[in-house]
Parts: C-alpha cells; sequence; structure tokens
C-alpha cells in the first residue's frame, strides 16, 4: 500500500532534519579535530623547547667550572626538567592516539551517513515520481486499467522502498547520535585524564626542581671564584716582601747601634813611662787631630754597608799610626838614659 501525501511529505522533512543534523557534525568535529590537533602539536612544541632549554643548561653547566655549587644542583634540575619533558612526550602521544585520531575518524562516520541519506532521498524521488505519474495517468486516461494498475504497482514498490530506506536511515541516525555522544563523553574525559595525570606528574617534579633550585649555595660559589681570581702566591710573596722589608731596617738599625771605640795602646815591656798629652789636647796623627778622625768614622757609619770597608781601613791606619808613636817615645827615653 503507498503512503500518502503527508506521510511522504514528513519522511521527507525528516530527511532534511538528518541532513542538517550530519552537516552540523561534521562541521563541529571538523573544527575540534584541527583545534585538538594544533593543541597537540603546540604541546610537541612546547616539549621540545624544554629539552632544548635542559640541553642549554647542561651545556652552561659543562662549561662552569667554578661554581660547584651552582653545576651540582643545575644538574639535578636539568635531569628533572628533562623528566618533565618525557611525561610532555607522552601527553603528546596519548593526545593523538585518544582524540585526535577519533574526531579526525568523524570525518568518514559522517560521510558514510550521508551516503545513506543520499540513498533515502533518492528513494523518496521515486516515490514521489511514481506518485505523479499515477496521477497523469488518472487525468488522461481515466478508463485504461491497464496503465493504472501498472502505476499503481510501481508506485507501491517505491513507497515500500522509501519505507525501507527511511526506516534504515531513522536506526542509522540513532545509532550515530548515540556514538557522537559517547564518543565526545569519552574523549573529553581523558582529555582530562590526560592532563591531570601530566600536570601531578610534572607538579611533583617540578616541586624537586624547586629544592634543587634553592640548594644553590651562593656562598660557596663566591669563595671557589674569589679563590680562582687572587692567585695562592699572592700572599706568600707579600709576606716575603714584608720579611724582606723587615731584615733590611734590622740590619741598617744594628749597624747604626755598634759604637766606634779606639783600640786601647799596648802597655809598654819594660814599664818604660809613655809621653802623656795634656788636658784638652789632642793627639795628632800625620798631622790629623784623632777626634777628626773619630767624626770622620761617625759620618761614614751612617752610610750603606759597602762603607764597612773603609772604616775598617781606617782602624789599621790608626794602629799603625799608634805603633809610630809608641817606637817614637821609646827611641826618646833610651837616648836620656845614654846621656845619663
Amino acid at each position: 500500500m503507498s503512503r500518502t501525501g503527508a506521510e511522504m511529505r514528513a519522511s521527507e522533512s525528516q530527511s532534511k532534519f538528518i541532513q542538517d543534523r550530519i552537516t552540523s557534525v561534521e562541521k563541529h568535529f571538523g573544527q575540534l579535530c584541527d583545534t585538538m590537533s594544533s593543541y597537540t602539536r603546540k604541546t610537541a612544541r612546547l616539549r621540545d623547547k624544554g629539552d632544548q632549554l635542559a640541553k642549554d643548561l647542561v651545556t652552561y653547566t659543562e662549561s662552569e667550572p667554578y661554581n660547584p655549587s651552582m653545576k651540582r644542583c643545575l644538574t639535578e634540575f636539568t635531569a628533572n626538567l628533562s623528566a618533565v619533558q618525557d611525561y610532555r612526550e607522552a601527553e603528546v602521544i596519548r593526545l593523538e592516539k585518544k582524540l585526535v585520531l577519533p574526531l579526525s575518524n568523524y570525518g568518514l562516520k559522517c560521510k558514510h551517513t550521508k551516503n545513506d541519506l543520499k540513498a533515502a532521498f533518492a528513494a523518496q524521488s521515486k516515490e514521489q515520481n511514481q506518485k505523479k505519474k499515477l496521477d497523469r495517468i488518472k487525468q488522461k486516461t481515466p478508463s485504461d486499467r491497464s496503465q493504472i494498475t501498472q502505476a499503481e504497482t510501481e508506485l507501491q514498490k517505491a513507497s515500500v522502498e522509501a519505507s525501507r530506506t527511511t526506516k534504515n536511515l531513522e536506526q542509522q541516525m540513532e545509532k550515530f547520535e548515540s556514538e557522537k555522544l559517547q564518543d565526545l563523553k569519552k574523549m573529553l574525559i581523558d582529555f582530562v585524564n590526560i592532563e591531570m595525570v601530566m600536570h601531578a606528574k610534572a607538579l611533583e617534579i617540578y616541586t624537586q626542581c624547586y629544592h634543587n633550585l634553592t640548594a644553590i649555595d651562593i656562598e660557596e660559589d663566591i669563595e671557589e671564584f674569589r679563590s680562582k681570581l687572587q692567585p695562592p702566591n699572592t700572599a706568600t710573596r707579600m709576606n716575603m716582601v714584608r720579611s724582606s722589608s723587615y731584615s733590611s731596617l734590622d740590619s741598617g738599625m744594628g749597624h747604626y747601634a755598634v759604637p766606634h771605640h779606639p783600640r786601647p795602646r799596648p802597655a809598654s815591656a819594660d814599664n818604660t813611662p809613655t809621653k802623656t798629652q795634656p788636658k784638652n789636647v789632642q793627639p795628632m796623627t800625620n798631622g790629623v787631630k784623632r777626634s777628626q778622625l773619630e767624626d770622620d768614622d761617625d759620618d761614614d757609619d751612617d752610610d750603606e754597608d759597602d762603607d764597612e770597608d773603609d772604616d775598617e781601613d781606617d782602624d789599621d791606619e790608626d794602629d799603625e799610626d799608634d805603633e809610630t808613636e809608641l817606637e817614637t817615645e821609646r827611641s826618646t827615653a833610651r837616648g836620656k838614659n845614654v846621656k845619663r
């Protein structure tokens, strides 16, 4: 039995509704797929930048020999930072598997549903054409029962086919809508789980990173740098300079402190009286007063160490003069005894 015009119009409206629904799902899920793909790519870029940051820090610590505390703590920090990037790599893989791929598959699902919808539209269009053909035959040749019966039979077949395709389309749309809701719910739950796991692990590792950075001992690094900035032999050289200065000063003071005493005259062997010098009369040596020689010696003592040799020569000359004078007095005393 063929369907009425109202049933055909209702079936046609239903097909348009299904078509609009599929178009909307295809549009918005396609946009979600593009956005999620971009999100995944940016997460992968963030992973790459994190790896690059860890690599740059490792290169810096290897070239820094004068900050042991910073080098030790940054080495642990870069290891933890690389671990965060490993978890971010796992996040990228899970996003591609659980979100990007299912969303991209909805393009094929929508395409298959549209093909089924086209078949339903074709069946409805055929039914409408048979209906119009039957109406024309009835108008032109109402008495030709054979043509009318044939047209009615073809219309019934078209109606059955349209009804069947419409029923199948309804079932497919219900399944499509159910899968869409379940998939969307599952994908968003997976997205939240992936982000929660990643951020939970990242928070744990970033806590270790924080402790690594707070453990840097700046004072220790400054002391190490100061020890390299000031060579170790600097203090030794300064001590040597001070010791040399003190030694020179002490030797100079010792030289000035030594007084000059004229050597006493030796006593005569035969107790011969010596010629006494009157008071306030300075003895002469080669026409030069002895006080002048002593003054000259005192002046020579004020000179540097190399003048000591000159002083010793003067002392030797004084001794020779004293001996000559002693011999002269002895000769005079003997001459007097001879006269007596």
